[in-house]
This record gives structure tokens, sequence and C-alpha cells, in this order.
């Protein structure tokens, strides 16, 4: 809970700083640099040992930002991230920003899974229904999950929609355990 209110006022106040023309370059380069230190484990020890300096850290940052795309205000921010010993929190923050953004944009990020792959008509389809129902243009994700069996998961935000047989089986054995 803590963690993500502070990435979201971090994210806000990156958010801030930026024109408008150069938010989309942020998201992208804040994704990559949030999803490489996530995976990397030497990233992470590089971030979190004590053996190496703020400039050092902030070094690495800004070279791996750089190569992502990230905009210059984004090395004083990640300056602002490690001094403030948050580094860590930069995955979390590239999502808040990415929500942020995409409610500045006007747009709603929304990720669909389903049992097999779903045609251009189909997605074309959904796209439609969803934008109309959500009152906001969609970016759809779509992800492909065969233990689903058939029907959709649909993901806006914090919030999971299914209406898969999956879903549908283990809510009813849910509750025909209970009694």
């Amino acid at each position: 809970m803590i963690k993500s209110s502070v990435a979201r006022r971090y994210a806000k106040a990156l958010l801030e700083l930026l024109d408008a023309d150069r938010i989309a370059l942020t998201r992208t380069g804040l994704i990559g640099l949030g999803q490489a230190l996530s995976d990397s484990a030497q990233l992470k020890h590089v971030l979190a040992s004590p053996a190496f300096g703020v400039e050092e850290k902030q070094a690495v940052l800004s070279a791996i930002g750089r190569k992502l795309g990230c905009p210059p205000v984004v090395d004083a921010f990640l300056g602002q991230l490690i001094k403030k010993n948050r580094a860590g929190y930069l995955p979390d923050i590239a999502d808040a920003f990415a929500a942020l953004a995409d409610q500045a944009k006007g747009t709603q990020a929304v990720s669909v899974t389903s049992a097999k792959d779903l045609g251009t008509a189909e997605q074309n389809r959904l796209r439609q229904r969803l934008s109309e129902l959500l009152r906001h243009d969609v970016v759809l994700t779509f992800h492909t999950e065969p233990r689903l069996l058939s029907g959709l998961q649909i993901h806006i935000g914090s919030t999971a929609f299914d209406s898969s047989i999956r879903g549908r089986l283990t809510a009813m054995e849910s509750l025909l355990t209970k009694e």
C-alpha cells in the first residue's frame, strides 16, 4: 500500500516536469527501466549495494535510460530516486506513470487474456465495445492462456472480469466446497 502511494507521488511529480511531447518517450523508457530492474539481479545488486556510490548508481541508470530513449529530465529524476533510496520502486513508478500518462491522454490500458488467439475482427469488436463501455479510447494487449479453456479474462487497472470456463469452474468449486 505504502509502496504504491509513494510510486504514484513520484510518477505524478515526473509527469508534471515533462512537456506533452516527451511523455510517450518517458513512458516507454520508464517501463524498460522497471523491467530491467525486475529482470536483472546484477542491476538490483548495484542499486542496493553500499559499495557503489550515488554517482555510479546514477550513471548506470542514466545510461540505461538514454538507451531506452528517456529525455534528459529523467536523469535528474533518477538521481533523486537514488539519493532518496527509492530506486527499488522504479517498476512501480513506471506502472504508475503509465497509468497517469494514459489518463492524461484520455486512454485506458486493458489486458485481455483468452484461451486461443483472437482474430483481428474479434479484437476490433472487443476494442470498440470496451471503448464504448469505458467512454475512453482503450489500448488493448492480448495474451493467450490455454488453461482458460474458453472465454476471456479482462483486466482494467486493478479490476478483473473473468468470463472464462476455468474461472466459472473455480467459482463453482468454491461455492460447492463452502457448504
